[in-house]
């Protein structure tokens, strides 16, 4: 097969489209045709040099693809060949085929085609465990997203509004911000001209958010303990702008506030496969009925890798990149 490869740690321009060896199921995995796969800034990291794969993962970026089952491994039941799907993963989504631990697949939903379903299971599966079981975002609180024009901000806004919260996004250009309106935000702030706590609490009558989803880290630290209503919790899941900061306890405690941080690639097996059976059970039945979608950006394809990292490093697109593996064609309304 094919698979996009790493020379060496640099620029997009190190992104190669080579042959490599077949991977091969073992017991309780699935093999998947790659048909598409959503881009993400880890993907971007590891190439880099700055996120390197968990052990036994594939070493081609990629943490989400759509397809169909092309093979099972021993003790596989519950899914059959052919069948559409896509997958969370550890690695290897930009290939011709994958291999997967057979809970971490999910059905292609009715209301999309099988191209825009690898836009799903990474950005689903990190809102919903972040958002919901982490940070336990209920109907009447307010959700800050920063970055709200992106793939985790566009899924982030139609799940919380689904769910009754008040959302409040920042965002840094005004199409952005529109396209966020759009989606359901309530509170719009453009992070270039105002100061996001100063907005967000005039907006909320001195409130708050009672939930922020970070990806930002360091340089937000402060103000996002500053933002933070009363027993407010900050769901951190980026570093875009730096790792270490200092960290005010008395600011902290004086809002009853909370701070977790996770990331899903290296969780172990069984915990993705848990979150994959809480999105299919509670989010699933949602994007089934077209009520929250996949926000795509570009469709470019899988050999062009490289451009679709200039995209993403250039902050313009809005919601998801999707790299194809296979040309579009009829199947792709599966």
């Amino acid at each position: 097969m094919h698979a996009v490869v790493i020379s060496e740690p640099g620029g997009p321009e190190v992104l190669r489209w080579t042959e490599v060896e077949d991977p091969r199921p073992g017991p309780g995995e699935v093999l998947i045709e790659v048909h598409a796969a959503g881009v993400n800034r880890a993907d971007m990291m590891q190439r880099q040099g700055l996120y390197p794969p968990p052990p036994g993962a594939p070493p081609y970026p990629g943490l989400e693809c759509s397809g169909t089952v092309a093979a099972l491994g021993e003790g596989v039941t519950q899914w059959h060949l052919d069948d559409p799907v896509c997958a969370l993963l550890s690695g290897g989504g930009y290939a011709e085929q994958v291999v997967v631990p057979a809970g971490q697949l999910l059905p292609v939903p009715k209301s999309t085609t099988i191209l825009e379903a690898a836009a799903l299971p990474e950005t689903l599966c990190t809102v919903y465990s972040n958002v919901f079981l982490g940070a336990r975002l209920t109907a009447g609180e307010t959700l800050l997203i920063h970055g709200g024009g992106s793939g985790i901000g566009t899924m982030a806004i139609q799940l919380a509004k689904h769910a009754g919260a008040r959302v409040a996004v920042t965002a840094g250009s005004e199409d952005k911000l529109d396209a966020c309106r759009e989606l359901g935000a309530d509170i719009v702030i453009n992070y270039r001209e105002d100061d996001f706590v100063e907005s967000l609490h005039e907006a909320t009558d001195g409130h708050g958010a009672d939930v922020i989803l970070d990806i930002i880290g360091a340089s937000y630290l402060a103000r996002n303990i500053a933002a933070l209503a009363p027993d407010g919790r900050i769901a951190n899941i980026g570093m875009q702008q730096g790792r270490k900061a200092e960290l005010d306890f008395g600011a902290l405690m004086a809002k009853r506030g909370a701070i977790s941080s996770t990331s899903l690639r290296a969780r172990p097996a069984a915990q993705k496969a848990a979150i994959v059976a809480a999105v299919a059970e509670n989010v699933w039945p949602v994007v089934d009925s077209g009520l929250i979608r996949p926000i795509i950006d570009t469709e470019l394809p899988m050999m062009e890798a490289a451009e679709a990292h200039r995209i993403m490093t250039s902050s313009a697109h809005l919601g998801k990149i999707v790299l194809r593996a296979k040309s579009r064609s009829a199947d792709d309304s599966v």
